[in-house]
Parts: C-alpha cells; structure tokens; sequence
C-alpha cells in the first residue's frame, strides 16, 4: 500500500496526516515529510495516524528519531489518532511514556 502525508500549519502547529500503511518500504517517504521543519527551534507538531491501517518497527523508528529531534531542538511532538492496535505498539515498547499519545476517540478499552 502506498502512504500519502499530507502538512499545513495552523495557529503555529505544524499538523500532519499520515494516510496509509507505514513499514520498512514506506518509511522514508514519512521520514523525508517529517524532516523539513525538524531544523526549527521550538516547533509543535501534531501528527495525525488514524488512516495509518499498519505500522511495523521501522515506522517506530521515524517516530522515535522524530520525536529525538524535536525535543533537541527544544520542540513537542503529539501523535494523535491511534486505533487500538497502534496505540497497543507503543504501549509494548514504552513509547507511550515518552512520547505524548492519544488513542482515537471512541477506541478506547
């Protein structure tokens, strides 16, 4: 399956909406997304993963390095949106203490 990011900034919140399956093939093209406002100090972004259907660990990783990056540069990183079984993956790796998570409304147990 192909991904598509799409980007805007609304009220100085770089806000993205990630659509589609996330894994090793589709990664970078998130990566390559993510990185073009990882060079400002101080930024807030929000990203948007409730049409991600599938994420594997190296989605993860973009994630991790991402959210690396931002908190660098002095920055917050929020991942909104997860379904159950997103939200479960950070939750087994312990990325749900470190990054800021929110489930999708309604899919909470």
């Amino acid at each position: 399956m192909d991904l598509h990011v799409q980007q805007q900034e609304l009220k100085d919140v770089y806000q993205f909406k990630v659509i589609g399956e996330v894994d090793a093939f589709t990664a970078p093209k998130l990566k390559e997304q993510l990185n073009t406002i990882t060079h400002l100090k101080g930024v807030q972004a929000e990203i948007d993963v409730s049409e991600v259907a599938y994420m594997d660990s190296t989605g993860l990783g973009v994630f991790v390095g991402f959210y690396k990056t931002l908190q660098e540069q002095g920055g917050h990183v929020k991942v909104t949106g997860l379904n159950r079984r997103l939200y479960r993956l950070f939750e087994i790796t312990g990325l749900d203490a470190i990054i800021d998570v929110e489930e999708a409304e309604g899919d909470e147990q």
